[in-house]
């Protein structure tokens, strides 16, 4: 809905909201100031949404938080399942996972990847990418792409099922299962279950295949267009296995500048909060990470499947790899930036995922029995970090002696995109609105900016205490009179 409105600002500004932001999890809007000549004067995008998470799992035992902690999200529950449980792994003492646990957490993880990434690609964005930024309103959704590419949308649709039918089999169900637990899972995967998935997995990487041609040919009709639009030159943070890979499961934090040299590589996720801070604004409910050595300004960085496909060195599945050499070459050796690249790299990643999955269905661990790691004495302290799809998530928790957790800090993926995402969207509205009559289609230009980063802001919402609140009081003529901030 677009929401136009003369509100109080300085030099008579005029006011413009986008409330709320569609097609995205969890609410948002974006005010934009415009002056006289419809000059762009400030873009924000401001999380309204608040949900306490942090404070009230403070106090709850503490085999109780995987569980609770995934009702964060419909979209992505598996990946707060997923960190979470990591962390419980250490507070409960448990040793290394056994192969076929191990496995099956990684089985369930490439299925949430496939299934948010198609839902992602083809039900949010596909319309704007399909039918046009300015198309009418009325048919720029999902239904509208299933009237003009019906079969498209069809493989949409069950690539998507798919994933969930994945989740399903090893969690127990497709939204908040309850498979995964402290030291491993909880439950064999059957043969039967196996082989019912083996046998849909070849069609959903070739779909998924057909998914990246589909990304790099929207990119061919536009080159300049699709690789400008929203740039934000940023640094780029995510997981790497040993061997330098991207891995969505485990590994050390790399980072690269914007220009893809090394900040940091190989970093024990244990020490993230010697690598990055949080910061917060009077304007929003979502805080702004960076990382600390490099400081505010120049510290902030992206993660996601633009930032994965180029932090690590390599895929280690073939078509993925094949397919991730021809997104890089778009960028000439040098970082790709625009929005709308995120689109690209996401179906490499969905395809990537596919890959992974198929070789796990052909591994005779995954149906295996041993399901439980050996016990150690209980820590009171650990940190959990997985790849979401949307990017680097981290879940750290204390725990008493009385087995009640007293700390909990969760840096979500689209927090960690938070300033990329406000770069992006003034991008956008520098070279598309200003200067312009505002109209409904132009105002989605700043949508589409910020649906490339697959936002979930109901995740990203989620400490009290540290919020600051500024409030405004101006007069009749639109003068501010008086401000008071708390915080």
């Amino acid at each position: 809905m677009l929401n136009l409105e003369t509100a109080a600002a300085p030099h008579r500004l005029r006011r413009v909201a986008i409330e709320p932001v569609s097609r995205v999890e969890g609410h948002g809007k974006v005010t934009i100031l415009l002056d006289q000549e419809n000059r762009v004067h400030q873009v924000r995008l401001h999380i309204v949404e608040f949900r306490g998470f942090e404070i009230f799992i403070e106090g709850r035992p503490y085999w109780e938080v995987p569980v609770a902690v995934q009702r964060l999200c419909g979209i992505c529950p598996v990946s707060h399942l997923l960190a979470a449980t990591k962390a419980m792994d250490g507070i409960a003492g448990f040793g290394p996972l056994t192969p076929t646990a191990e496995k099956l957490r990684r089985l369930l993880h490439y299925g949430q990847i496939v299934q948010s990434h198609a839902l992602h690609f083809f039900y949010l964005a596909s319309p704007d990418l399909l039918l046009g930024f300015e198309d009418d309103v009325a048919r720029r959704n999902i239904v509208g792409v299933a009237a003009a590419f019906p079969e498209l949308a069809k493989q949409g649709v069950l690539t998507r099922k798919f994933g969930q039918e994945v989740i399903r089999h090893i969690a127990g169900k497709r939204i908040h299962g309850t498979g995964i637990i402290p030291g491993g899972v909880n439950k064999a995967l059957s043969v039967e279950d196996r082989d019912t998935m083996r046998a849909g997995v070849d069609q959903i990487v070739d779909w998924a295949s057909e998914a990246v041609g589909l990304a790099a040919r929207l990119h061919d009709t536009s080159p300049d267009f699709y690789t400008s639009f929203g740039e934000a030159r940023a640094n780029m943070m995510a997981l790497v296995d040993a061997r330098g890979a991207p891995d969505f499961y485990h590994g050390g934090l790399r980072a690269r500048d914007a220009d893809g040299g090394p900040i940091f590589d190989h970093v024990d996720t244990a020490s993230y909060q010697g690598l990055l801070q949080e910061d917060v604004k009077p304007w929003t409910y979502m805080k702004f990470p960076h990382i600390r050595a490099l400081g505010a300004d120049k510290g902030w960085y992206r993660v996601g499947p633009l930032a994965r496909m180029q932090v690590g060195d390599f895929l280690p599945t073939p078509l993925a790899e094949a397919e991730r050499q021809k997104f890089l070459a778009v960028g000439g050796g040098k970082p790709l930036h625009g929005a709308l690249m995120t689109h690209w790299a996401r179906m490499v990643e969905m395809l990537h995922a596919a890959e992974l999955a198929r070789e796990l269905l052909d591994d005779p661990d995954i149906v295996g029995t041993d399901l439980m790691a050996d016990k150690g004495p209980r820590r009171p302290e650990a940190i959990g970090v997985i790849e979401a799809p949307r990017g680097t998530l981290f879940h750290h928790y204390r725990v008493g002696e009385n087995d009640l957790v007293t700390y909990c800090n969760l840096i979500v993926s689209t927090t960690n995109n938070n300033q990329a995402m406000n770069e992006s969207i003034r991008a956008v509205a520098s070279q598309f609105l200003s200067g312009r009559e505002v109209t409904e289609g132009l105002l989605n230009h700043i949508e589409v900016a910020i649906r490339a980063y697959d936002p979930c802001l109901s995740c990203a919402t989620h400490a009290l205490g540290e919020m600051p609140l500024e409030v405004s009081l101006v007069d009749a003529d639109g003068a501010l009179v008086s401000t008071l901030r708390k915080g």
